[in-house]
């Protein structure tokens, strides 16, 4: 009879311990989640100040910034890391696009709010990078958590599922802009 229950113990013990880990997982990754959620905000925030700046000063790119405009709404409206992954992939490829065209504007390069600008969200890119990086660790952690025994039995009764991970659209992470300095044509 004590063996049974010391038995029976030692299992509730066991599933709660492992509940547990994975909460403090599934917490942690909702935490994470928040951070880039934050970060991308801002980046979203400081996008308007970056076209109007460049619209003084390079008015014949009206599609780039038009580009630029667009990849930000949809970035904005992506639900979901993987969503968000692929349309934040195409906001940075017009952003890339949009900085190398400031490269055909000397004046616009000399201009102090546009230098600040970029180097702010330049900061911001790399607070994105460090905020998924350390999401998909965590992420990571908790879906190997969930997918290894003894803990997957835990897992699947109480509807631990798996996490996506925070990946940029390969695609335009590669993509190199392409640029049109040929103010004649008025398209970038």
């Amino acid at each position: 009879m004590w063996v049974a229950l010391t038995g029976l113990a030692v299992v509730a013990f066991a599933a709660a311990w492992l509940y547990n880990a994975l909460v403090r997982l599934r917490v942690l990754s909702d935490n994470a989640w928040s951070d880039i959620d934050v970060q991308l905000k801002r980046r979203h925030d400081l996008i308007p100040g970056v076209v109007e700046v460049v619209k003084g000063h390079a008015s014949y790119e009206r599609s780039t910034l038009e580009g630029v405009v667009s990849a930000r709404t949809r970035a904005m409206a992506a639900e979901g890391p993987r969503a968000r992954g692929v349309e934040e992939g195409g906001l940075s490829a017009a952003l890339r696009q949009l900085f190398a065209l400031a490269e055909a504007y000397p004046d616009l390069r000399a201009t102090a709010s546009f230098a600040a600008l970029q180097r702010t969200l330049s900061d911001i890119e790399e607070a994105i990078q460090q905020a998924r990086r350390y999401y998909n660790a965590v992420v990571r952690d908790y879906n190997t958590k969930a997918e290894q025994y003894p803990s997957n039995l835990v897992a699947a009764l109480l509807g631990f599922g798996r996490r996506e991970f925070f990946q940029l659209d390969a695609a335009a992470e590669a993509d190199v802009p392409d640029v049109s300095f040929d103010r004649g044509a008025g398209t970038a």
